[in-house]
């Protein structure tokens, strides 16, 4: 029978059927975003575009989004000692980066994590591929592909994969991989991981084995949110989700 612990590079590590696991693990969806804020304009006026020329992976967080992310970097030093990350597993997107790098600064210069702490960008935590229908807005989706936009209503968006892009379900499978690899290297002490919605709803899923109908019925991950899940009788369980307390209003 597998240890229930053991002691790896000076960490004390559960163990899930002999795989290491992290002491805690909390995600974060980055901060409010250029994006964020031209599609939630598009979706409110029927617009058919948005006025964005870069790629997904380059668009910056807006000013709000700057301060959610120094609100998080408040809350990451407000832990206890022992929730404190001492790790941060990074999309290489922009917006991820800039949330990853606001949020620690302001954790260290609180002298709560060291100073200098490295931070792991790592492309499978990146945001869902849209494919065909990247950058498009609601209106032009139904517009212009009348065909895929009946098709993602009738197989819902669990299953429902873009020509050229991904299901979550496919982003699920992304999230498996680097939860290996996480909680071998991090085995026994608190991580961070900076991501993006869907990300974080499949960390969700994965970890806590959401069916199809639990999973729909969650709430939108918000902005520079927190979720928790803590190293428990030999798995990584939930002791919170999607919490905002923290964040300005």
């Amino acid at each position: 029978m597998a240890e229930a612990g053991t002691i790896l590079n000076g960490h004390r590590t559960e163990r899930d059927g002999g795989r290491p696991l992290p002491s805690v693990l909390i995600a974060t969806r980055h901060g409010e975003s250029v994006a964020n804020v031209e599609f939630r304009r598009a979706d409110e006026s029927g617009a058919l575009s948005v006025p964005i020329t870069s790629r997904d992976a380059d668009i910056p967080l807006t000013m709000h989004g700057q301060t959610q992310a120094q609100a998080l970097g408040r809350w990451w030093a407000e832990l206890p000692p022992a929730d404190r990350p001492r790790a941060v597993w990074c999309s290489p997107y922009v917006r991820t980066v800039e949330t990853a790098r606001i949020a620690l600064a302001q954790a260290s210069g609180l002298g709560a994590v060291p100073v200098g702490l490295p931070v792991r960008h790592d492309e499978r935590l990146r945001d869902r591929e849209l494919g065909v229908l990247e950058m498009l807005t609601r209106a032009a989706i139904e517009k212009e592909h009348p065909a895929e936009a009946a098709r993602r209503r009738r197989m819902g968006e669990l299953y429902y994969r873009p020509p050229g892009g991904e299901s979550w379900l496919d982003v699920a499978l992304r999230v498996r991989s680097v939860l290996r690899d996480l909680s071998e290297e991090e085995a026994g002490r608190p991580v961070l991981v900076v991501a993006h919605d869907c990300t974080v709803l499949m960390l969700r899923h994965v970890l806590d084995r959401l069916t199809e109908p639990q999973l729909m019925a969650l709430e939108p991950v918000g902005n520079c949110s927190a979720s928790l899940w803590r190293a428990a009788d030999g798995r990584l369980r939930a002791d919170g989700w999607n919490a905002t307390g923290h964040l300005p209003g």
